[in-house]
């Protein structure tokens, strides 16, 4: 929802065409920042305040003008303490004019909610420029988690912003911060630079490289069984595992956040914990690639312990199954996913041999419950 702007100081005559008592020719003439005698932060005041007129022409002319403001008037407006509804409209309209944005990011009244929509569609120039006031992500460390989980922010960028949090005992909201957090204390953080390091073009790389890869994957995992049983990796997914293998520990978990299907099925299977957790906690695991975890004798128990502990997984039926079916599954989880299953799998587990014998001792009780409880 727009931010609000105070309109109160304006002229009488801006103040008219605001209440709806101007004439609709004088209305439209300042939707499109015709107004002459006024200041150029009152016009553009009363353009950004059209932009959600009940006038649905207005409104899409005023729009139109918001995002096309000569250059004197929105150098003028820009040169004032403007009302932060009024910078949160130019921010939506010059969010790729770093220009502007740099300026926008200098008003004293800037509103938290505009950094945060800055901070959620910033490109990389723009995530650096938003990064650079460590006050202010201190004062708002839920822009740094914006700027971390947005896949076009700088990889040395978000490593600092990560650093930073963990200096200033911040602790972020998303799931593997304290995987981040315990990975950013052990390396070093690159130092601030205009240019891109091979750190960050590397990151970029291997997500345009996974975003390719699962899109030729589908549903499909990017490893495979030979016929001993053990998981191998598919030649299609050959590449992305290639650079991926490159990646420093941040860099996996920031990935295993963020990256698409197949970076995670990757990562889920690394050999740091910090790493394969960091994938299993991605708000962006599906039901389908968190079955194919489960299933995976090749991922660690606490990767598991992470699934099962999910919520939005507990609803899930094949996640629950493959979680109870894999022998590295904790008992304490598959014990109370048991009862849950249905009689046709609980009889499949009490006569599996794959399931560790525990498993296969609570399936035999289930049976005779049930079988109890109709007698």
């Amino acid at each position: 929802m727009p931010l609000p702007i105070q309109t109160d100081t304006l002229p009488v005559p801006a103040q008219r065409v605001l209440s709806g008592q101007a004439p609709p020719a004088a209305t439209m003439m300042a939707a499109r920042g015709v107004m002459p005698g006024h200041k150029p932060h009152e016009i553009v005041t009363v353009v950004a305040c059209l932009t959600t007129a009940d006038d649905p022409e207005v409104a899409a002319t005023a729009r139109k003008t918001m995002g096309a403001l000569p250059a004197p008037m929105l150098n003028g407006a820009l040169a004032v303490d403007l009302d932060p509804g009024v910078a949160d409209r130019l921010a939506t309209a010059y969010l790729t004019n770093h220009d502007v944005m740099a300026r926008l990011l200098r008003l004293p009244r800037l509103h938290d909610d505009t950094l945060l929509m800055m901070a959620e569609g910033a490109d990389e120039k723009l995530g650096e420029l938003i990064a650079t006031n460590e006050q202010r992500m201190l004062a708002t460390p839920a822009v740094i988690e914006k700027l971390y989980l947005n896949k076009r922010v700088r990889m040395s960028t978000s490593d600092r912003l990560i650093e930073l949090a963990v200096r200033n005992g911040i602790k972020l909201g998303f799931e593997a911060f304290a995987e981040a957090a315990e990975a950013i204390q052990t390396e070093l953080i690159p130092e601030a630079t205009e240019e891109p390091t091979y750190d960050d073009v590397l990151f970029q790389e291997s997500v345009a490289l996974g975003e390719e890869t699962s899109a030729r994957l589908g549903d499909d995992d990017t490893h495979e069984r030979d016929e001993g049983g053990e998981e191998k990796i598919k030649d299609l997914t050959r590449p992305l595992w290639a650079i991926v293998d490159k990646l420093t520990v941040t860099q996996k978990i920031r990935l295993a956040t963020l990256g698409k299907s197949a970076e995670r099925l990757f990562l889920v299977r690394d050999k740091n914990r910090l790493v394969a957790e960091s994938a299993a906690k991605s708000p962006l695991l599906t039901d389908n690639d968190a079955a194919r975890i489960a299933m995976s004798r090749a991922v660690s128990e606490g990767v598991l312990r992470v699934i099962a502990q999910r919520k939005e997984f507990r609803r899930s039926y094949p996640v629950q199954l493959a979680l109870v079916q894999n022998p590295r599954t904790p008992f304490t989880f598959a014990s109370h996913i048991v009862p849950m299953l249905r009689d046709n799998d609980v009889r499949a587990l009490a006569r599996s041999k794959h399931v560790p014998n525990a498993v296969q001792i609570a399936a035999r009780r289930q049976l005779s419950r049930k079988a109890a409880g109709k007698g």
